[in-house]
């Protein structure tokens, strides 16, 4: 079974991700630009500015987390996730600007920067993330209704009790597979695969 989390920043992808292969026994498959800024020794705001010029880091970025999915039986977490992988259950994380950004400015990137300058970041980012996201793949993340089976309110839940959610729904699978998820998960895969030259 594969499970794909997706939200914008802060929404807590991530907890969700972690606390769902915990109580599934499924595997990880994440890999996020903060883990690509690691790998490659710069911060991650300054791996957000470089992705705005250079397409390359987004292809690498998405590949690795397809190659991971791949593999089979695991939870992916990312903005993309939902549209990235052919899952079994795709589910949409919401919570509001200001919830976001608050969770947000503790954050190791964020340390020292006010609410308001966080708050104004998250935006930014968020809209630079949908301009890079429909200009890569044709994505509109702010369409999400027909891609995802479950949206939660992160806000109206406590971390564990959205992973609760999540493993509850996985046990009532959809009848039907989404085809139109499943369409858009094999273009991006073939874009990916034409940029990169299969490598």
């Amino acid at each position: 079974m594969i499970i794909a989390i997706s939200g914008l920043s802060g929404c807590g992808n991530t907890t969700a991700t972690h606390n769902v292969a915990k109580k599934t026994g499924l595997r990880i498959a994440n890999y996020t630009f903060h883990d690509l800024a690691k790998e490659k020794g710069m911060s991650f705001y300054e791996l957000q500015e470089k992705a705005k010029q250079e397409e390359q880091y987004d292809f690498i970025l998405d590949k690795k987390q397809i190659e991971e999915a791949e593999k089979g039986d695991c939870v992916i977490g990312t903005r993309l996730a939902c549209w990235l992988v052919d899952a079994d259950l795709r589910v949409w994380l919401h919570a509001s600007l200001k919830e976001r950004a608050k969770r947000l400015s503790v954050k190791e990137e964020n340390v020292g920067k006010s609410l308001k300058e966080v708050k104004e970041l998250v935006k930014k980012r968020d809209k630079e993330n949908a301009v890079r996201y429909k200009k890569l793949y044709g994505v509109n993340v702010g369409k999400y209704e027909d891609v995802v089976d479950l949206f939660i309110n992160t806000e109206r839940y406590a971390p564990e009790e959205v992973a609760d959610i999540i493993v509850a729904a996985s046990r009532i699978l959809p009848k039907k597979k989404n085809r139109k998820a499943a369409r858009i998960a094999k273009k991006i895969k073939q874009i990916i695969e034409e940029k990169t030259g299969g490598n």
